[in-house]
């Protein structure tokens, strides 16, 4: 039996044996992503090809920690309704031996190219990074063809998640890096074929222009033209709270510039966070058939208390976002829930059109684990409405202050902790609540919260509530997916 048939087998006896534990967490989810068992990150390799959606992970099997990462993977035709498929990748070469790490896919003459990060380490823990190449004519089973790209100089080994695109008639890559004098950085390398790649230099960060001071490590890159501006999303590690922004340990962001491929050069303007919640990393984005720039995010962040969640104790952890589709609107970077979401509403509607005057109340038909909320037509003018969703969590908005917030109870200490930010004015909501999740989006998309949430298992309660006079029209579905098949 080779490294990888061992490792494979081992993944499934993972699966096969914790089932019956995991499928009894009361906080499992409905209608997201999860891994079968052990803990999932970093979305990978996102792509359409022939129709049908590819969406690989970083996973680890064996425990919910960090480790020697596997590629797992998902496939869906509608965004919807989604199938477990056979492992992508294990690592069981010596370049990958300590994780096949996070990366990108693009389709070259009918077949999936992945580029992926192969990590190795020797026993005192020193690091070594590899760019590596494996191919799929059928998106399941990859043929590895080993490292194209070795450490450049100028950059420790933190050097990582390839993301890759085409442009004209030469393909790009931007890799995320750490420099020698510990500045966060993204690499950019091209090339003609996919196989032999060129470095041209740092695209951003590395002590140079508006982010050369900008945190020690740039994970995750991602570069793409977006209605005539060209975004570069990633995800800076080191960065110092500032006010409302930046309060997650690491941040998840974008800036909006323009790429020029002849000169390699980008000029852009500022950061600005994807997401306000408490779990929100590593996002990774496609293009559909329809011209959609579509994105799916890992719903947490690194180092930020995960050995804490309850669902440990079920032997998983963690779980992708919805997927949604970014657009440039003034500015700024929207994000909506992709159209097909439609399909998980499986209730008719509830809706009421309510007042309120200094009071909280709870409204007939409106509750439940895994709903849609539509909350339109907000009119406010002073003081705050709020919506409590069970006991696990509760949006604020301030029209006084121009301030949205999200609470949640703590889950290390049971204590209440908050994100904000600042919205001039509150005139709709879309909530997704799944089990032990919430991704609300503001404004048609301006903003959005995502956080994990873990209310009173058997608590379905959403109230309603203002301290003057608040007026919306609530509408609500009941949600369920019956395909994530896992």
């Amino acid at each position: 039996m080779t490294e990888d048939e061992q490792l494979r087998q081992e993944a499934y006896e993972q699966i096969e044996k914790n089932k019956n534990l995991v499928d009894q967490d009361p906080y499992r989810l409905t209608y997201h992503i999860m891994p079968p068992v052990g803990l999932l990150n970093d979305p990978n390799g996102f792509i359409q090809v022939n129709g049908v959606f590819h969406l690989y992970y970083q996973w680890m099997p064996f425990k919910t920690d960090h480790g020697a990462k596997f590629w797992g993977h998902y496939s869906s035709e509608d965004l919807v309704n989604w199938r477990h498929e056979s492992i992508a990748l294990t690592p069981s070469e010596w370049y990958e031996k300590n994780g096949c790490y996070s990366g990108s896919a693009i389709e070259y003459k009918g077949k999936i190219y992945a580029f992926y990060t192969g990590n190795v380490k020797d026993e005192q823990g020193n690091r070594e990074t590899y760019q590596c190449l494996a191919i799929s004519e059928d998106g399941i089973h990859f043929n590895k063809k080993g490292p194209l790209i070795y450490l450049p100089e100028g950059f420790t080994a933190h050097f990582r998640d390839p993301k890759v695109w085409k442009q004209e008639e030469t393909y790009f890559m931007v890799i995320g890096a750490q420099t020698k004098d510990l500045k966060g950085a993204i690499a950019l390398y091209q090339s003609k074929d996919l196989l032999n790649w060129t470095y041209r230099g740092i695209l951003v960060g590395g002590g140079k222009g508006e982010l050369q001071e900008f945190g020690y490590m740039f994970e995750c890159p991602d570069l793409f033209h977006l209605d005539g501006k060209d975004i570069l999303v990633f995800s800076p590690q080191g960065l110092e709270t500032q006010g409302m922004k930046y309060q997650n340990v690491y941040q998840a962001g974008y800036v909006i510039g323009d790429f020029d491929p002849k000169t390699g050069e980008y000029r852009h303007q500022e950061f600005e966070e994807l997401d306000r919640g408490f779990d929100f990393y590593a996002p990774q984005t496609t293009i559909d058939s329809k011209g959609r720039r579509l994105l799916f995010g890992w719903m947490s962040v690194p180092d930020q208390h995960e050995q804490d969640h309850p669902t440990i104790e079920y032997k998983w952890i963690h779980n992708m976002t919805l997927p949604r589709e970014l657009k440039l609107v003034s500015g700024k970077v929207y994000q909506v829930p992709v159209d097909e979401l439609d399909q998980l509403r499986c209730s008719e509607v509830v809706s009421h059109t309510v007042k309120l005057t200094k009071e909280s109340q709870e409204l007939n038909g409106i509750h439940g684990k895994a709903v849609e909320l539509n909350i339109q037509d907000i009119e406010i003018a002073e003081g705050w409405m709020e919506i409590s969703i069970s006991d696990g969590g509760r949006i604020i908005y301030s029209a006084d202050e121009k301030v949205i917030s999200f609470e949640r109870k703590s889950y290390v200490d049971g204590m209440t902790e908050k994100r904000q930010c600042i919205l001039s004015g509150l005139k709709n909501l879309r909530i997704f609540i799944d089990t032990s999740s919430v991704e609300i989006f503001i404004n048609d998309g301006l903003e959005t919260f995502t956080s994990r949430i873990y209310p009173s298992p058997k608590n379905d309660k959403i109230t309603f509530g203002a301290s003057k006079d608040a007026s919306f029209t609530a509408l609500k579905w009941d949600l369920n997916v019956k395909n994530v098949n896992i």
